[in-house]
């Protein structure tokens, strides 16, 4: 049971005023006029709001003393964490030679009266090239036991000069049909425009504001080689009338087609589902006819972070004394890259690089070491301690007197204000020639505030308990979450069990880990429950100094089971179907969910078998609803929708998580 924290006085402003009238008559009987317009109540009540002030200062004695605490064993609070958002830049015309967008390029929201300025930074330099097609194919897809095949347009002077034009699909468009473009040049995350002309009306059959064709680009993922582009712009009226396709690329990998080894882009004809069925999407009953292509690059997407660099910040110079503090201009402070130290300029020897540490514990006079506070900017030099035996002891070295105290960069900005929505982002700050406008075309996520004193009120205990070692389960998964660089959204460490089929061995540590994702209510996509390679790595390195040396550690993503329900019920009679559909899948897929799933919306649990009274619980209580007739539970390819037959229940392995394919609701 935990100990309550008493308050030293817990007296209100209204019992301090009642007091004092308690005791009018003991002192002066002659005043019975206690009313609040008397000026003498109005001095009790001047004196209790003076009392309250100084009982509340006193209250927070506790507060003061806790701080003391954690500085004795060098916690600090966490600085906050920026957010991160990818940054659209479009040129205001095709270049034909390659423009740089520099690392470090600034850019904002709109400042108001009330609202300042939100500044992001890129992350990397970033070059708009213009593309090099080199190859299109028309791929058609099997049919009639005919295997597939692709149509090779070998003169491409033909399809940039005009002619008559060629079916870019088989005569009667099948799904899988597709139109290929092999680029020389890696054209990852740009944005890339077809100008075209069609025959028109060429493409007759479909709906020309809903074609049935989605634009993909190739990557390097084996798993997954195609990735769907986000179409900016379509003028041709699904492939019916000269116009353009603009599209935004995601990162690109090369890709070996008919002996062209080469950078792909494809649209191709999709299969229509009944939603977009019911929306008016319908198949094309004859192939599009091409007659001219053209094609360039329009800018292009670079990552950016809520942040602001700080260079060359003079902090001052040097008295020579021990213990010295200097004051960072800019708060707070956002964590240090290896680049990022202090510049002691000596005259007459140059420069030293000065390394920060996270106390002095381990310094000695001859360490150039400095602390730095992430919330504050204070940076503090090592003091002097005398000894038992009258000795003074330096932890840390001195600046000598007279030299100059120099941070070359920082960087500071961070919080939960860096979340902004889609569009938000609209200001170039550092001026680029032939960009036109700039924006976030997704909200930015990922930023956090810095830690309340509350927050490392709650971590302290944990920290005094593993104490940076990693010898419990709890211990790992304590700093494992702890890890910097590591955005984790859940983990679990299996303690060692008997050696049986899925279950760890003695003297291993099998650590599972599921990244963060920005909106884990919905659909999740299977690669983005994968954790990157790079976040294993820091993972490994950071819990190998940690772990007994006995120990063998293994980091990786759970099991994921995949499940997928089919639902037959009856919506109420004034309820629109489609608004019943989006509250059925909206409460399987938060429920059958690895990060914010199960009964306790933590995250379904590891190893817990799903049954199919799950479901049901899940589904009772829905709004516009009449009554459900039944719901089978399947199995499911990754991300994929039901396979095989029907069970009444999903086993699972001790590693295992359920994780949602794509349901399905039918109404009766």
């Amino acid at each position: 049971m935990a100990l309550a924290v008493p308050k030293l006085d817990d007296r209100s402003f209204q019992q301090l005023v009642d007091e004092a009238k308690k005791r009018i008559p003991h002192y002066v009987q002659e005043w019975t006029d206690h009313n609040v317009s008397d000026p003498g109540v109005t001095l009790i009540e001047l004196f209790a709001w003076m009392t309250e002030t100084m009982l509340y200062r006193m209250n927070r004695v506790p507060d003061l003393h806790y701080v003391k605490f954690m500085e004795i064993f060098g916690i600090t609070l966490k600085p906050p964490v920026p957010a991160k958002v990818p940054v659209t830049f479009w040129l205001s015309a095709p270049k034909e030679t390659d423009l740089i967008i520099p690392h470090g390029t600034e850019v904002a929201s709109t400042q108001t009266e009330t609202q300042p300025a939100i500044l992001f930074t890129t992350n990397e330099a970033f070059t708009v090239r213009p593309p090099e097609l080199t190859a299109v194919l028309s791929e058609l897809a099997p049919s009639r036991g005919k295997p597939k095949r692709f149509t090779d347009l070998q003169n491409l002077r033909r399809l940039s000069a005009g002619f008559d034009g060629f079916e870019v699909f088989s005569s009667t468009p099948l799904v899988d049909d597709a139109l290929y473009f092999g680029f020389n040049t890696d054209l990852s995350h740009h944005i890339l425009r077809f100008d075209m002309e069609w025959d028109a009306a060429g493409g007759a059959g479909i709906d020309p504001t809903l074609p049935p064709i989605v634009w993909e680009s190739a990557t390097n993922d084996n798993e997954k080689r195609w990735i769907p582009c986000d179409v900016e712009l379509d003028t041709t009226k699904g492939m019916n009338d000269n116009g353009r396709f603009q599209i935004h690329l995601p990162g690109m990998g090369k890709l070996k087609i008919k002996n062209n080894n080469l950078y792909w882009v494809r649209v191709r004809v999709k299969e229509i589902s009944n939603a977009e069925k019911q929306d008016g999407m319908r198949p094309y009953q004859v192939s599009p006819q091409l007659r001219k292509l053209e094609c360039s690059t329009w800018g292009g997407t670079v990552p950016a972070t809520h942040t602001q660099t700080m260079v060359n910040e003079f902090l001052g110079q040097s008295d020579g004394s021990t213990g010295q503090r200097y004051l960072l201009q800019a708060t707070p402070i956002l964590a240090r890259r290896e680049e990022e130290q202090l510049i002691v300029q000596i005259e007459g020897e140059g420069n030293q690089t000065w390394t920060e540490v996270k106390d002095f514990g381990d310094s000695d006079a001859d360490s150039h070491h400095y602390t730095l506070d992430s919330v504050t900017g204070e940076l503090r030099f090592g003091p002097a301690v005398r000894q038992p035996d009258g000795t003074i002891k330096l932890y840390g070295a001195v600046p000598p007197r007279g030299s100059n105290l120099i941070f070359p960069q920082y960087r500071c900005g961070g919080g939960d204000e860096g979340n902004v929505e889609t569009g938000v982002i609209n200001t170039l700050v550092t001026s680029i020639p032939y960009v036109s406008r700039i924006s976030n075309r997704e909200p930015a996520w990922g930023g956090l505030d810095a830690e309340t004193l509350e927050d490392a009120m709650v971590r302290t205990p944990k920290l005094l308990r593993h104490r940076e070692r990693a010898v419990t389960a709890s211990d790992f998964e304590d700093l494992a979450l702890e890890t910097p660089g590591v955005t984790i959204g859940r983990v679990k460490c299996l303690q060692p069990l008997p050696s049986e089929a899925g279950r760890v061995t003695p003297g291993q540590v099998y650590m599972l880990v599921i990244p963060r994702v920005r909106y884990p209510a919905g659909y999740l996509e299977p690669n983005s429950l994968e954790p990157p390679d790079a976040d294993i790595e820091r993972l490994t390195r950071y819990l190998d100094e940690r772990r007994l040396l006995t120990t063998r550690l293994h980091i990786r993503a759970p099991a994921y089971y995949w499940v997928a329900a089919r639902v037959q019920l009856r919506a109420s009679i004034d309820a629109e179907q489609a608004t019943v559909e989006a509250e059925v899948l909206n409460r399987l897929y938060k429920f059958l969910n690895p990060l914010i799933g199960g009964s306790a919306g933590t995250g379904w649990p590891f190893g817990r078998e799903l049954f199919l009274s799950d479901v049901y619980q899940c589904l009772r209580g829905l709004p516009n609803v009449q009554f459900i007739r039944n719901v089978e539970l399947y199995a499911a390819e990754p991300g994929g929708g039901p396979q095989g037959d029907p069970k009444e229940s999903i086993d699972m392995v001790a590693h295992g998580v359920i994780a949602s394919g794509l349901h399905e609701v039918e109404f009766v």
